[in-house]
């Protein structure tokens, strides 16, 4: 585990390097028409084009967004104490677990997702893959598949309990443990970062979200809602499966077990701009403005959702949440 905290660091750096430099002599501190977002990799599409929209209704706004691992989002501010007006998760949890209370005050649900195995046409046994098979298709030595690092990304670590589910779904013990221990050489730091593999034919077939899929055209070999992490029924079967991953301080760990997929927003306390955040927020949380592009781009809205941190949310954004206890 130490090991692993000192790359992770490392890797932290590097990103925050990269974004220092990305916005050198773009952007000043004190301009209150800037806008940073950190958000999920999975955002990006559907970030990229709702930003678009936004600068079109608020002319002169500047909007700087940096992609990452949900995880590695929050290590940035709660860590590095990078500057962000926004920051979007592929979990809510992530933002619960690591921002709140000291880094951010609240937390708005708003869209979800389902995991899928994802390929091309020329992947290795794609004439044969199928709902039944996949995962002993994923164990032939012929065939490579990515995954993304569980301490970084949610994706990672929702890729460990599909492996996991699948094992109690198709009765095949050891399954998820064969899973794990192959391809490791293919982890990558965010989900996103493993379609150049899959489009250079390094590896054959990744897990992955059903909306990146989606929007890249790759092929989808859709998973069993037992498996997918999709449905609000299967919520306790979900449960069963649990992942370990670094905790909010160094060197300590925390127990995620599996859930219905849902993203999560906030506005962290450091934001240089909270008014302009606040307003992008909307933006996005309106289902005939940002949401309307989140459904096109394949992520169900799931506004209004309960949270815990209701009386938190600014007075403009409490119309997108309902108080915990009073049902979705």
């Amino acid at each position: 585990m130490k090991h692993f905290d000192r790359i992770f660091s490392l890797l932290v750096v590097t990103a925050a390097i990269c974004l220092l430099a990305s916005c050198s002599g773009k952007r000043g501190d004190s301009d209150k028409n800037d806008l940073v977002i950190f958000h999920a990799g999975s955002l990006s599409i559907p970030f990229k084009q709702i930003s678009e929209s936004f600068r079109k209704e608020n002319p002169g706004v500047n909007v700087f967004m940096e992609a990452a691992g949900s995880r590695a989002c929050a290590r940035k501010i709660s860590d590095l104490e990078l500057p962000c007006d926004v920051m979007a998760s592929a979990d809510y949890s992530v933002i619960d677990e690591l921002l709140i209370p000291e880094h951010a005050g609240w937390n708005i649900k708003f869209a979800g997702n389902e995991m899928v195995i994802a390929y091309h046409a020329e992947s290795g046994r794609a004439g044969e893959i199928d709902g039944d098979n996949w995962h002993e298709m994923l164990l032939d030595d012929d065939v490579a598949f990515g995954r993304s690092d569980p301490n970084a990304d949610p994706c990672g670590y929702r890729a460990v309990m599909t492996m996991q589910l699948a094992e109690k779904y198709y009765g095949a013990e050891g399954l998820s443990r064969s899973l794990q221990e192959k391809d490791k050489r293919y982890i990558r730091p965010k989900e996103t970062d493993l379609l150049a593999l899959l489009e250079s034919h390094t590896i054959d077939y990744i897990f992955l979200y059903r909306s990146v899929a989606e929007q890249h055209g790759l092929e989808i070999l859709p998973l069993p809602d037992e498996i997918n992490l999709k449905k609000p029924e299967f919520a306790d079967y979900y449960r069963t499966a649990a992942v370990e991953v670094s905790g909010r301080k160094p060197h300590t760990t925390i127990t995620k077990k599996g859930t219905p997929m849902v993203y999560g927003i906030t506005i962290p306390k450091n934001s240089p701009n909270p008014e302009l955040a606040v307003s992008f927020v909307s933006y996005l949380l309106d289902e005939s403005k940002g949401m309307a592009i989140m459904e096109k781009n394949g992520q169900p809205s799931v506004v209004p959702s309960q949270t815990d941190t209701y009386e938190k949310l600014p007075e403009e954004l409490k119309r997108y949440a309902l108080p915990a206890g009073n049902g979705d």
